[in-house]
């Protein structure tokens, strides 16, 4: 009895008549989790979704050295045109990461596809504004530039939506099968896109691949992203009017991120290092992979080296994230297991660029070449998909950091290896340059990565 004579309601009581309400909001919150059904629709479409957005990134480097012999362009020039589209790839990164985190990494993919595939279908048309070659090369560049920047929406918001929408033990395998439809753009380009160069040339590469992703953008929205949103609407809905009316439920965290915390753990910049090194690698193969076939092996066939290499990385890519997953299913350390694949990653990498560098026969380097981009696939699987454990909540704005100082090697690194190859016409310092930056990157990550949540 209190002092005013009314009984107080005990604890326990008060639990009982809470707990339903928590567990109402808690089965809220799991439904906006991806059901079976629901996942297995949205990876297989966002996986062809990353072969679009590869398709796009991977077509200058298939039409490069024509567009080069058609307005005669040297090496540095042709280096200008393989490593415009980073100009402006990072900077949309930070955005991309924390508009998605805000609003939907969905939305933000959706928007932003249809605005690349525009301007990789018109790109050819700036070509007939100017007689000048470098007018010429300044519109390409520019239009480039553009594309770059607005497909930097992409892979954040692809993580960030991966962060919210599937449980951690599913996140590696899932991330790495989305991602391993950037190989299928890769080789879709070097096969199919190499036979419509032949016959048809540049201009015509351009555009069918510029329809392509138009199709995927259009079947995205009416099939996949209006169906999600409609649940996500009447989920959201239900919490609105359980939180207004039951003010004791627990309120939901700031979405700010918090920076200061973040930036100040050295985990946080060995991921950033790591990511850097492995795409150096990565970037200087996507790019200069047929000019160098093409200039050692003058006789070997286009759609072989630009498909070879990229049919053994997809497989990889999935096994890799396979084998993180059954590993931390398995109980093994989530640090581990990122460690692991950021060694197969970046010294596997690293260990066959040096190999390549002393081959001199056409079936060698195709083998090594292969070697080194079925390592690539295993960065998709630990450092691709750290930011997700380091920071759950706020996944689309950390991969937006890590990817926007991840992509200065698209430009710097393309633009480095064409001087390099300008000044001294040796592929063999490009490969063992790449190859220490790879070492050096999982030294860094080794000693320093972690897969614990920092934020």
């Amino acid at each position: 009895m209190t002092s005013s004579g009314h009984h107080l309601l005990p604890t326990s009581a008060t639990n009982i008549l809470i707990q339903p309400l928590i567990s109402t909001e808690e089965t809220i919150i799991q439904n906006k989790k991806w059901n079976k059904e629901e996942k297995k629709l949205w990876t297989i479409t966002l996986f062809f979704g990353a072969m679009c957005l590869f398709s796009v990134r991977t077509i200058m480097s298939v039409c490069a050295l024509e567009i080069s012999k058609e307005f005669n362009y040297d090496k540095n020039q042709m280096a200008t045109l393989l490593s415009s589209f980073f100009y402006g790839y990072p900077v949309t990164q930070v955005p991309g990461g924390l508009i998605s985190d805000k609003i939907g990494g969905d939305i933000v993919i959706f928007y932003a596809a249809i605005i690349w595939s525009f301007m990789t279908f018109f790109l050819p048309y700036v070509t007939i504004l100017s007689s000048d070659k470098y007018t010429i090369l300044s519109l390409i560049t520019f239009f480039r530039c553009l594309t770059g920047g607005f497909q930097g929406f992409h892979y954040p918001g692809t993580s960030s939506l991966v962060s919210k929408k599937i449980i951690e033990s599913e996140r590696a395998f899932s991330f790495s099968f989305i991602t391993s439809g950037q190989h299928l753009g890769t080789l879709f380009c070097g096969m199919f896109a190499s036979l419509v160069l032949e016959k048809y040339g540049w201009r015509y590469t351009f555009q069918m691949i510029g329809i392509m992703c138009l199709v995927w953008a259009i079947y995205y929205r009416n099939y996949v992203l209006l169906k999600s949103r409609a649940k996500l609407n009447i989920l959201n809905a239900k919490e609105s009017i359980l939180n207004s009316e039951d003010p004791i439920l627990p309120s939901q965290n700031s979405n700010n991120v918090p920076w200061r915390d973040l930036l100040t753990k050295p985990s946080f910049w060995s991921l950033i290092i790591a990511h850097v090194c492995q795409n150096n690698a990565y970037y200087m193969l996507l790019t200069w992979l047929p000019t160098y076939f093409q200039e050692n092996y003058p006789g070997s066939k286009g759609w072989i080296f630009n498909v070879v290499p990229w049919l053994i990385s997809m497989p990889s890519t999935i096994f890799a994230g396979w084998l993180a997953d059954k590993l931390i299913a398995r109980r093994q350390s989530v640090t581990f297991v990122r460690k692991m694949t950021a060694f197969i990653s970046l010294c596997g990498s690293g260990f066959f660029l040096v190999l390549i560098s002393q081959s001199n026969s056409y079936s060698n380097a195709l083998f090594l070449m292969a070697c080194t981009v079925a390592c690539c696939g295993f960065h998709n699987a630990g450092i691709m998909v750290n930011p997700q454990d380091l920071a759950p909540k706020y996944a689309g704005s950390v991969f937006g950091v890590m990817n926007t100082i991840g992509a200065l090697p698209g430009f710097i690194g393309v633009k480095f290896s064409g001087y390099v190859l300008e000044t001294t016409k040796s592929w063999s310092i490009v490969f063992n340059q790449t190859a220490g930056l790879c070492f050096f990157g999982f030294a860094i990550y080794f000693l320093f990565g972690t897969g614990k949540k920092i934020i």
